[in-house]
């Protein structure tokens, strides 16, 4: 390298170190709102799970919701068991879609897909509640179409304010969401792969074995971690629809917000706070491990 290359590749080096003070301003307004909104409340949560009602530091309110005599334990198992089923559905079902969407010719169908999806996705709360109710709920359009034709489903078990209603709930919003995050794993599958296999002699089934599923298990289990989190925290949909019927540990932390405190366990809610957040943060480890595994084939 010349003398004069050197010259100038220095002093692009000093301009951008000159530079990056500056760029790093850009970025305080969003580290401040993630602290502020963030890690404030979540820290506030975590010490307060440990404080008795006398202001003492105990382990009283983490034995209460750890103790198989009280409710709050079997909450955590619908809270998993709910998501953990709903991500799972959900991102079989999405993935069949995804591959479907990639392989269409048409680019409109996909630009409307997932013009749709990024809409769906980002739709929940009492809104996404009150218009299945007013769908498939026991005085629904649907539900009265099935009747007239001689199926209500509501005689046969179904019920939308239950277990496998709020399943079906949670199916609207994470599908789309499925949709969008692998949607570039699928497309990061090189035509060149396919055509080798072909040449190879491996049939589609054998490439999707071997090559296509290996390829997208990374991040589909990221996905799916993305989804379970998404699913865990849900409140506001299933409050709407349930009314507490379903109890799930969000709700459970509503209810104590709302006013009802159990006696001498005033932060009892902290706790079910703390549990949420030591999962959501497994399951978001889990997704930055991952991610980081994958990031290479999406090069």
């Amino acid at each position: 390298m010349s003398s004069a290359s050197t010259t100038r590749v220095n002093s692009a080096g000093r301009g951008a170190r000159r530079r990056r003070p500056w760029a790093l301003i850009g970025v305080v307004p969003f580290f401040a709102y993630v602290v502020i909104f963030l890690v404030v409340p979540a820290a506030a949560v975590m010490v307060e799970a440990f404080r008795a009602n006398d202001g003492s530091l105990s382990l009283t309110n983490i034995s209460t919701v750890l103790s198989s005599t009280q409710p709050w334990l079997h909450s955590y198992g619908i809270s998993l068991e709910l998501s953990a089923i709903s991500a799972v559905l959900a991102g079989i079902l999405g993935l069949v879609g995804t591959v479907a969407l990639v392989s269409s010719p048409s680019r409109m169908v996909r630009r409307l897909v997932t013009t749709g999806c990024g809409v769906l996705a980002n739709t929940g709360g009492v809104p996404l509640a009150f218009a299945f109710i007013a769908t498939i709920g026991n005085a629904g359009i649907v539900t009265h179409l099935l009747a007239d034709l001689g199926f209500n489903p509501y005689y046969h078990g179904f019920s939308l304010y239950s277990f496998t209603g709020l399943v079906i709930v949670y199916l609207y919003f994470l599908l789309p969401l499925v949709i969008l995050l692998m949607l570039p794993p699928v497309e990061a599958l090189r035509q060149e792969w396919r055509e080798a296999a072909a040449t190879l002699g491996a049939s589609p089934r054998h490439y999707w074995q071997k090559v296509g599923l290996p390829v997208l298990t990374p991040p589909f289990v990221a996905t799916l971690m993305v989804l379970f989190m998404d699913a865990f925290a849900a409140y506001a949909t299933a409050q709407a629809l349930t009314t507490g019927s379903v109890p799930l540990v969000p709700i459970e932390i509503g209810s104590l917000l709302a006013g009802n405190v159990v006696t001498n366990q005033a932060n009892l809610g902290d706790a079910l706070g703390l549990g949420m957040i030591v999962i959501v943060g497994a399951a978001g480890a889990l997704y930055v491990f991952v991610q980081r595994k994958t990031a290479r084939w999406l090069r």
